[in-house]
């Protein structure tokens, strides 16, 4: 399979971890594990918000940590834990699942699903 990104959690600075990211074209990836691995992961059309968030310690050593809401059942939220350049990472990740809502045709009905629901004139043109 082809990745569009991939990294590792990394500790100070360096990958040395068995957990594992990965960003495809329709999905987001999250393995852990060594002896027992464990792979979860995330449709793109159905993430709902993207966050960063950098601490001292994260900025000294070029990393970050992206936070994933979505409204996935089984995984509501993917912390990516000290990822290298979170900010590019970030916007990388909001392009693709753009993207992937235009492609499904997620947007109007986002958007459509967001209105209150009530009987008023919206457009105000008095009919």
């Amino acid at each position: 399979m082809d990745y569009i990104w991939q990294d590792r959690v990394r500790h100070l600075g360096m990958p040395l971890s068995f957990t594992r990211y990965a960003l495809s074209e329709d999905r987001l990836f999250q393995s852990t594990g060594f002896f027992s691995i464990k792979d979860e992961e995330i449709l793109l059309y159905r993430v709902r918000d993207i966050n960063t968030s950098r601490t001292l310690w994260q900025r000294m050593f070029g990393v970050g940590t992206v936070t994933v809401l979505s409204s996935d059942k089984t995984m509501p939220e993917l912390v990516l834990r000290n990822v290298k350049n979170p900010l590019d990472v970030k916007e990388q990740l909001h392009a693709q699942v753009e993207e992937m809502k235009i492609r499904r045709k997620m947007r109007v009905g986002e958007v459509m699903t967001d209105l209150p629901d009530t009987d008023e004139d919206l457009d105000q043109d008095d009919m």
